[in-house]
């Protein structure tokens, strides 16, 4: 995917806010190996399809569902269309 300018910039700047454990893996695989998620409609929220959400930085747990809330990951899918 060829990003715009602004595109880039707007992920470096989530990059530098956030400490990643999977070392930013969605970004550096031009994100061809993003988390399973999927956008349901709630500004920061993406419901995650992970099949073991628990085990991420980022999941949070209402009831039975689990949402990621990682910044670029919900860029990413948000405002690139990925998904």
């Amino acid at each position: 995917m060829k990003l715009k300018k602004e595109q880039k910039k707007q992920i470096e700047e989530i990059i530098k806010g956030i400490k990643c454990p999977k070392d930013f893996r969605c970004y550096k695989s031009r994100f061809e190996n993003l988390c399973n998620a999927i956008d349901i409609g709630l500004e920061s929220f993406l419901l995650c399809l992970e099949k073991n959400p628990w085990e991420c930085k980022f999941s949070l747990s209402r009831g039975h569902q689990y949402f990621c809330t990682c910044p670029l990951n919900i860029y990413i899918i948000k405002e690139l269309k990925k998904k």
